[in-house]
């Protein structure tokens, strides 16, 4: 493999476009929105000389990184000499679907296609296009420059050779590959969102505060962040998100998401994005406050 594509240029995108170009990998890092690519080259650059700081990497890498990244609002033309696409646009079935089918139109018959996705069906997914033993999960976890893993999902046709590709790849960009059969929510995410949801609902109950919560979460359990401040890290859209599938697809009320996460995405405090949510930022420093109401 040496031409890589990334759709989509948020947070995960461009995350994903930058561990491709340091290992030596040529990216076209796509996007409807050319503002927001020049967003995503900017942060890329930020975050390589954060590494060239650390001395994770030299000034010449981050140089010859940046150039094996190309920019473009033009999907057919970004995906046509692609051996592996990666898609990392919004966590949503519908627009998911219609990625596909355009990528799978585009893409020469070789190419693998993969999905970012923390949750949809890969199998689903698959489905909509010509080539359904070629399309597979790889699920990144934020940030991705710093982060080991890889969550490989495969779908229900998702060939044995794709898959060895895929893995013998994940570790050459340095990574580690864990694999994850295509149900709801995978591995990391069918735990991590039932421990979030457990939080807000413990929240809601008055069983303790947002706080309390998180110290007793981070000191007690070892966790980096405690669930409040990672649902504000991840978007508490996103979390509602992927509560929704969790709860459509297996059907149990133990996914139902907390009436105060429904709300709080309803009223637009999702996090770190929107600088309010269970903490708020406007502060402008790394400080957390617990937000008002809280």
């Amino acid at each position: 493999m040496k031409q890589i594509a990334v759709i989509g240029s948020g947070t995960m995108g461009n995350g994903i476009a930058h561990v491709f170009a340091v290992n030596g990998f040529k990216v076209n890092l796509i996007d409807i929105n050319a503002q927001a690519l020049e967003k995503a080259v900017a942060k890329i650059s930020s975050n390589l000389d954060r590494q060239v700081a650390k001395a994770q990497i030299t000034e010449d890498q981050k140089v010859s990184a940046l150039a094996n990244i190309n920019s473009t609002t033009d999907l057919k033309s970004g995906v046509a000499n692609a051996d592996l696409v990666v898609e990392a646009a919004t966590e949503n079935v519908n627009i998911k679907l219609q990625l596909f089918k355009d990528i799978d139109a585009a893409a020469q018959p070789s190419c693998i296609l993969a999905s970012n996705t923390s949750s949809i069906s890969i199998t689903k997914i698959a489905s909509v296009t010509s080539r359904p033993d070629k399309v597979i999960g790889m699920h990144f976890m934020n940030p991705v420059p710093v982060m080991k893993l890889v969550e490989i999902i495969n779908g229900y046709k998702t060939s044995k050779e794709v898959t060895d590709i895929i893995i013998e790849l994940t570790k050459k960009i340095g990574k580690v590959p864990a694999m994850s059969n295509d149900y709801p929510g995978f591995v990391a995410n069918r735990i991590l969102m039932p421990m979030i949801n457990e939080a807000i609902i413990s929240l809601h109950e008055g069983v303790s505060t947002v706080s309390e919560i998180d110290t007793i979460m981070k000191l007690g359990m070892a966790h980096p962040m405690g669930p409040f401040q990672l649902a504000d890290f991840i978007g508490l859209d996103v979390c509602l998100a992927i509560l929704n599938v969790l709860y459509d697809g297996l059907g149990n009320t133990k996914y139902a998401p907390s009436p105060l996460l429904v709300n709080m995405v309803t009223a637009g405090d999702l996090g770190i994005k929107s600088g309010r949510g269970f903490y708020d930022y406007s502060h402008g420093t790394k400080e957390l406050v617990v937000a008002p109401g809280f």
